[in-house]
């Protein structure tokens, strides 16, 4: 398979689905594919938990702590 045949099966479902088990086995791991994360690692994981701009001239999306 060439470079662009991978990068195609990864990307394209149907593409992928049209392969022969044979292809499918042959393919290298996707480095962009799902990962698995610890639970424990991610307990020390936060953000998104808001903005501290209480600056109401901006959108009213980046107004966290009063009501704009």
């Amino acid at each position: 398979m060439t470079k662009i045949d991978v990068i195609r099966a990864w990307k394209d479902e149907e593409y992928y689905l049209s392969l022969t088990e044979e292809q499918r086995a042959s393919l290298p791991a996707n480095p962009a594919a799902a990962i698995e994360i610890a639970d424990a690692d991610l307990r020390g994981v936060s953000g998104g938990s808001g903005s501290t701009n209480t600056d109401c001239s901006f959108p009213r999306a980046a107004c966290s702590t009063k009501i704009c």
